[in-house]
């Protein structure tokens, strides 16, 4: 026991142990793992993370390619049929959480179809069902927020001035008025990266994959305090990031917000 308490730090006081750990983490050292205890957090970070980056980059990229279409079709037929039924899907991908969502479509892709496996990491097959289930409710949201930008711009003076000049609707569109509609999903970027972050968390350990978000479920249900807190932590990073980069472009985007 003095042996264990030694290795991990955990002897004298708790401010004692708790400054040792402050001290390790201003030097990079995020400690050993207590399930894995040949192992340090930094190397299941470093070994997990970036399976993690590519789910949620490709997930990303969904949402937001397929999440402007849908928005953008559902504003330019407003109030007819193809809107209604868009806007009911998207309320649908808002509604139904991932761990609903997956089994139903592993239940209908993966082993009522065959078309893609249930578990596993390595090749392209086996990205697509947690890609595309990580994915749907930010889809359903940016969808929901571009529709309701477009609609707003395409009323403006500078929209109906870009139609008396005779400009194609595919031009005012997407080179004029999406590009003022789209601030509102700039601003909901950071939100969304971290709701990918730690929605991989789910998605990850219903699918198998072996990412940070499996690791950060095994170390609560181990008690595995250390990679839990590094976990939280490299979370937490992201999460601040990816925030403060989304406020960077919107000063781009936007001319009249500007830095202080």
């Amino acid at each position: 026991m003095a042996q264990l308490e030694q290795q991990y730090d955990l002897h004298g006081t708790i401010a004692h142990q708790y400054g040792q750990y402050l001290w390790k983490l201003l030097h990079g050292d995020l400690g050993i793992s207590t399930q894995y205890r040949s192992r340090t957090v930094n190397e299941i970070i470093a070994q997990a993370l970036p399976v993690s980056m590519v789910l949620g980059s490709v997930a990303y990229v969904l949402a937001l390619g397929m999440g402007l279409t849908l928005g953008a079709l559902a504003a330019v037929r407003h109030n007819r049929p193809a809107d209604r039924w868009l806007m009911f899907g998207a309320l649908l991908g808002i509604s139904i959480p991932n761990f609903v969502l997956a089994p139903i479509l592993v239940l209908i892709f993966a082993i009522g179809l065959g078309w893609l496996p249930v578990l596993g990491w390595g090749s392209l097959d086996q990205l697509v069902l947690p890609a595309i289930c990580l994915s749907i409710p930010f889809t359903a949201s940016i969808a929901r927020l571009t529709r309701g930008g477009l609609l707003e711009v395409l009323q403006l003076d500078f929209v109906r001035t870009a139609r008396a000049k005779g400009l194609p609707e595919r031009e005012v569109l997407f080179r004029h008025a999406l590009r003022v509609a789209i601030l509102p999903v700039i601003g909901y970027s950071g939100p969304a990266v971290a709701g990918i972050l730690t929605g991989s968390i789910v998605i990850e350990t219903l699918f198998g994959i072996p990412g940070i978000g499996r690791f950060f479920v095994n170390s609560i249900l181990n008690r595995d305090p250390f990679v839990t807190c590094g976990v939280v932590l490299v979370f937490s990073v992201f999460v601040i990031f990816f925030n403060l980069l989304t406020d960077l472009l919107y000063v781009a985007v936007d001319r009249r917000v500007k830095l202080a």
